[in-house]
């Protein structure tokens, strides 16, 4: 269901393209090339920023007229607790397979052995992690524990001040849970209210998609240019690795929930995604797309406002199969590297705690580097080893974070379907 014209190249073949071009380029151009006295790299960056600035632009009052609007339509038929527990129920299934795919391909490829034997030589391109360890320093398991603090916080202003997502949830869903128990008079107002905002923003989130090639073009040329394939080759063996766990569970696992439990072509679904997939991709933001999302499953595949509004925006935030899978190949590539034989009670346990931390640390500055960090620290490994990463994690992070949108995609789907809609 899209809106193109068959005169107009459609959005996600626009997309493509411009990360097509983006790689070109990236490979043709040097850090330090310049154009007319200007560093292309600062050009690219520029644009790049403005087209991330103006998608979060846009997720806060997005988030916020949505979740209450979708809320407040599903409060007075009892609905509301059977979808929030499909919801965590898809979101704990998938998350839980993912981790499981990355710990069976870690253990099958080994990356961080070769011929039986740690691969020492990688620790010689160790990078300093000294930027990230302000971000980690004195952190703990126990700070799992404060994913429930930040679903209530004390000022909602400061949290949307400050993009705390899993607040701004809450306390939408709570307003508008009550908005529809209130007399008829306030609440219409209330609903239209919201409904117009949400309008509104759907509105702005079509104009900012028109400039989208541009900004994917900037996004992922910038990354190409300063991290260079290079980079990739002395972790070659574990690249490869994250990509396969990664491509399972997103052409595999998901395809096979759409077909078999949603009845939906998984082909025909993704065509419809595919603009929020790219986006997601070349911005490395689950929240930054949530915009994209939200337009795809409701303009493209026809899912209802209903659905959408409810099971998106909290994905965006909990739902994180990617990041998830990740960080349990990370602890066992390093654990590999240092020669440790890992339990199986302590693999484990890594999966409960790459469950538990992709949730309760998404809302963090780089929040997948603060979840590692958790859990090397928790199994006894030393947390410097992210110097090993640092240098392929922003393309893994760029994948990862298009399997996480998937995911969101996907449950949308299955529970839509679940609930009776007919769509596509």
């Amino acid at each position: 269901m899209t809106d193109a014209s068959p005169h107009k190249l459609q959005l996600h073949w626009q997309i493509a393209a411009a990360l097509a071009l983006a790689a070109l380029a990236g490979s043709l151009i040097s850090a330090e090339t310049q154009i007319a006295g200007v560093s292309v790299v600062a050009v690219l960056d520029f644009f790049g920023k403005l087209f991330l600035n103006a998608l979060k632009m846009i997720v806060v009052p997005l988030i916020i007229a949505s979740i209450i609007v979708g809320v407040c339509r599903i409060a007075n038929d009892h609905a509301f607790g059977r979808l929030g527990g499909k919801t965590l129920g898809y979101y704990l299934m998938t998350s839980s397979i993912s981790i499981i795919v990355g710990l069976f391909f870690v253990n099958l490829f080994a990356p961080g052995l070769s011929d039986g034997e740690p691969i020492e030589g990688l620790f010689t391109m160790m990078a300093e992690p000294t930027e990230f360890m302000h971000k980690v320093e004195g952190k703990s398991t126990a700070d799992i524990a404060e994913v429930i603090l930040r679903m209530v916080p004390p000022n909602v202003f400061e949290a949307a001040a400050q993009g705390q997502l899993l607040g701004l949830i809450f306390f939408s869903a709570v307003f508008g849970f009550f908005a529809a128990k209130i007399p008829a008079a306030y609440g219409t107002a209330l609903l239209n209210f919201w409904h117009g905002v949400q309008e509104v923003m759907i509105l702005i989130t079509l104009w900012i998609m028109k400039f989208a090639p541009y900004g994917v073009f900037a996004l992922v040329a910038e990354t190409i240019i300063l991290t260079g394939f290079e980079a990739v080759e002395p972790l070659l063996k574990f690249f490869f690795t994250v990509i396969a766990a990664l491509g399972f569970h997103f052409l595999i696992v998901l395809p096979v929930l759409l077909r078999f439990v949603a009845g939906v072509s998984p082909l025909r679904y993704a065509a419809c995604i595919a603009p929020a997939l790219l986006t997601a991709f070349s911005t490395a933001s689950s929240s930054a797309t949530l915009p994209v999302s939200l337009n795809s499953a409701q303009q493209r595949a026809g899912i209802s406002k209903r659905i959408s509004s409810f099971v998106l925006p909290l994905g965006a935030t909990v739902n994180m199969d990617g990041t998830a899978l990740y960080e349990c190949v990370v602890v066992i590539f390093v654990a590999q590297l240092y020669g440790i034989d890992l339990t199986a009670a302590t693999q484990i346990t890594i999966v409960l705690l790459a469950l538990l931390t992709s949730i309760g640390v998404a809302g963090i500055p780089a929040a997948s580097l603060v979840a590692i960090t958790l859990i090397l620290s928790a199994v006894g490994l030393p947390i410097e080893a992210i110097g090993l990463i640092l240098a392929v994690d922003r393309i893994l992070d760029m994948c990862r974070t298009a399997v996480n949108v998937s995911s969101d995609l996907t449950g949308t789907c299955l529970i839509a379907r679940s609930e009776k809609e007919k769509f596509l």
